[in-house]
């Protein structure tokens, strides 16, 4: 089996526990790694929300696998598409690892007044503003140790990373995990996927094996109000969703959509109907006034 990676030290990481996982539940089955540059990749002066608006980190390891250059791709799921090409489908989600934002090297309340945190989101960006307005926020891209290098070498005084980035390449190094209720993360984010060909049964079959019902229906969730809502994998929203036995727990946070910024915290049945996610879609993007 050919298996797409974008070439990054993390992106590689994720495929190196996607081949593990594989050779576990599929022996025998052989994996050959493939590595290619996304525009996300090449293009680092940009701001994520000026790149293309759908696929700026996966659309060249989806082309491939339409031409069946490689047989799946294993990607970030905060990074793929809500809409996907027709002939793609995203054959496996792994069980969640931690969603939550991290500030290092200090809490964000320890920042003095003008500090200068890096960040490329602007989702975060949003929400340091509106808790820190205090503080200077600036674009900080590139892979996770070229950031981290940044901040070793005093251009920035923290910045802000994902933790499921940093567990998953091993790094312990002071950090302090923001209240996702406040820090609200992105939607999918600490979920790896695999795309495949939605006509590739056998591939399918096979990477199936390493499914995971509750990141379904969290990312479900979180997608469904996302699509519903228009936005895209680079838009300032926050979304998520944690499951409780039969109930979803749904945060989520909205800016730029509305003269004010929305939040909403609200459960629902884990067998949803569109019209509930589309209630919380409405709110956040200010065509509601309540949830209903």
């Amino acid at each position: 089996m050919k298996v797409g990676s974008r070439e990054s030290k993390l992106a590689m990481r994720q495929t190196e526990i996607f081949v593990s996982r594989m050779a576990e539940a599929n022996p025998g089955e052989e994996c050959e790694v493939i590595g290619m540059k996304a525009l996300g990749d090449i293009d680092l002066t940009s701001r994520l929300d000026q790149l293309p608006s759908t696929g700026a980190f996966v659309r060249e390891l989806d082309d491939a696998l339409l031409s069946g250059a490689i047989d799946c791709s294993v990607n970030s799921l905060k990074d793929i598409p809500i809409t996907m090409d027709p002939g793609l489908v995203i054959g496996a989600m792994f069980p969640r690892d931690d969603p939550r934002d991290v500030i290092l090297p200090c809490p964000l309340e320890d920042l003095p007044v003008g500090a200068r945190v890096g960040t490329a989101s602007v989702r975060r960006e949003n929400i340091l503003r509106e808790i820190r307005p205090d503080l200077v926020i600036e674009p900080l891209r590139g892979n996770i140790h070229t950031r981290l290098s940044r901040l070793d070498n005093g251009d920035f005084d923290a910045i802000i990373l994902a933790k499921a980035g940093l567990d998953r390449m091993g790094i312990d190094r002071p950090m302090h995990v923001l209240d996702d209720t406040v820090f609200i993360p992105a939607p999918a984010q600490g979920i790896i996927a695999v795309e495949c060909r939605k006509d590739d049964k056998a591939v399918r079959d096979m990477v199936l094996k390493l499914d995971s019902r509750s990141s379904r229906l969290e990312a479900g969730a979180e997608r469904g109000i996302m699509k519903l809502m228009g936005a895209g994998c680079s838009s300032p929203v926050g979304i998520n969703a944690k499951l409780d036995g039969d109930v979803i727990h749904v945060n989520a946070v909205s800016f730029g959509y509305s003269e004010e910024t929305r939040r909403v915290s609200v459960d629902i049945p884990v067998h949803y109907v569109m019209d509930e996610l589309l209630g919380i879609a409405e709110y956040l993007v200010g065509k509601r006034d309540v949830i209903i």
